[in-house]
């Protein structure tokens, strides 16, 4: 071929190649997820091509090497020692298979435990929230706070969708590295409350709108006790589709649906839902909602949508016959955009959270709590005695709903504990730094180093699941 034949083909050649790395032109290119047809990960990976599977273990494999180590190290007893004194319902040590596993006895007595419903909705910060200091635009979650238990300083652990999910359905603290949803060693025989509940004889799914191969997920749910996964394929008539998926309210539709034919058999279920309708570009259906700012396509008319669909849904919930033997979790995955001044800006952290449902009596809750209590949180007032690895608080019980609280963030390679109003920051390469967080201005003034003590606390909360994870021990 003459040169300038070959310079105007390259590009051409060069597209095509990554083209067909990516495999789509989709928000959600290809993964091993989108393989995940059962729950034997030995049957999905012999659908993948070799060569391909053995790159993307290597790929993989750099992400797993960032651990909290990056903060400081600290002996597995001693990490151990400190997760312990913070942890006293907990017996630990290093020399067990699940060193954090425990005993749990539910608050609630009950003679059948209730189904389940999580609600996980896609980006929605306590600056959407009006009573948590935001802007008006979830008028139906402010009606519904009456109807259930309203957490006023609740904290997610991360800025992404997959740390809300690790959070809120393993109850697993956040790291450094990728959530535990991508990682390797965790695609089997990792914890998640579908594992356990599905070992206590319920039906377990996930429902979403979109691809659920995006983010791993068809993956992790699958290979850790879900048993059903419902994502765009199942929805043949929906109303609106946008360029994530089906809207919220044929989301919300499939729900009622599902758990109605269930809870009409007696079968017990628990249902993790996750939302999907106020993601870039904003895309929604017409006529639904009074538009808070022009144009149409804005955050904050997705959210208002978002929240007029989730309004909607527990219309229907109130006035069917699952509703008094369901408890319902509407909790928020992280803030839409995290960013500010500081080194962890923790007001974009701050998230609605709401369990209702059943015979629960209205309640708020004011001490600081994190993402990682709510599913331990959950299994008390369903009613269920377990046994599980989580080392998260139980905001059932009278002394943690009276104690100043605590949460995690992490956020890039920083990382938060915060403890009232005091926070503990940890960055690689520096010295522990203390400040002062004021929740009336929402302001974090950084103090000077911490002491020896907060900062052991800290690097121990933080190393803790990344040595699990590598040890293999939560399960």
């Amino acid at each position: 071929w003459s040169w300038p034949k070959v310079l105007l083909t390259w590009p051409l050649v060069v597209f095509l190649t990554f083209g067909m790395i990516r495999s789509t032109t989709d928000h959600r290119p290809a993964n091993p997820a989108m393989f995940a047809l059962t729950a034997d990960p030995m049957v999905n990976s012999l659908i993948l091509n070799s060569t391909w599977s053995v790159a993307h273990a290597v790929y993989n494999l750099r992400h797993e090497a960032r651990s909290s180590e990056i903060y400081g190290q600290l002996e597995p007893a001693e990490m151990l020692a400190e997760v312990q004194q913070a942890t006293p319902w907990l017996s630990i040590t290093a020399e067990q298979a699940a060193p954090t596993r425990h005993p749990q006895y539910a608050s609630q007595r009950r003679e059948r435990p209730l189904n389940l419903v999580i609600v996980l909705e896609e980006s929605l910060g306590a600056t959407f929230v009006e009573s948590l200091g935001g802007i008006p635009v979830t008028p139906e979650l402010e009606r519904l706070k009456e109807h259930g238990w309203w957490f006023e300083q609740l904290y997610a652990t991360g800025t992404r969708s997959v740390r809300g999910i690790e959070a809120v359905v393993s109850g697993y603290l956040p790291t450094p590295a990728r959530s535990v949803v991508k990682l390797s060693k965790s695609q089997r025989d990792f914890f998640t409350l579908g594992g356990l509940l599905r070992d206590h004889g319920y039906h377990t799914e996930f429902v979403y709108g979109g691809s659920a191969h995006f983010d791993n997920m068809r993956s992790f749910f699958s290979g850790n006790g879900f048993g059903s996964i419902i994502d765009q394929q199942a929805f043949t008539a929906p109303v609106f589709t946008g360029s994530w998926g089906v809207s919220d309210e044929d989301l919300f539709e499939m729900t009622h649906q599902r758990i109605s034919a269930l809870h009409a058999k007696g079968q017990a279920f628990f249902s993790l839902v996750f939302t999907s309708s106020n993601h870039t570009p904003f895309e929604f259906p017409d006529g639904r909602i009074e538009h808070y700012d022009e144009p149409k396509g804005t955050v904050n008319n997705a959210v208002k949508y978002a929240d007029h669909a989730l309004g909607e849904f527990f219309r229907q919930a109130m006035a069917s016959d699952y509703w008094q033997d369901t408890l319902f979790l509407v909790v928020a995955d992280h803030d839409v955009r995290v960013y500010g001044n500081h080194l962890v800006p923790i007001e974009h952290f701050h998230i609605p959270g709401l369990i209702l449902g059943a015979d629960l009596e209205p309640k708020r809750i004011h001490s600081i709590t994190s993402q990682v209590d709510l599913p331990v949180t959950l299994l008390s007032l369903m009613g269920l005695d377990s046994s599980h690895p989580m080392v998260g608080r139980d905001m059932s019980l009278e002394e943690e709903q009276q104690s100043p609280g605590r949460a995690m963030m992490q956020f890039a390679e920083h990382y938060a504990w915060m403890e009232g109003e005091r926070v503990t920051l940890l960055s690689p390469g520096q010295p522990a730094r203390y400040g002062h967080y004021d929740f009336t201005h929402r302001e974090l003034t950084l103090l000077g180093e911490a002491d020896l003590a907060a900062m052991r606390r800290a690097l121990a909360f933080v190393t803790l699941p990344s040595w699990l994870y590598r040890e293999q021990r939560y399960h």
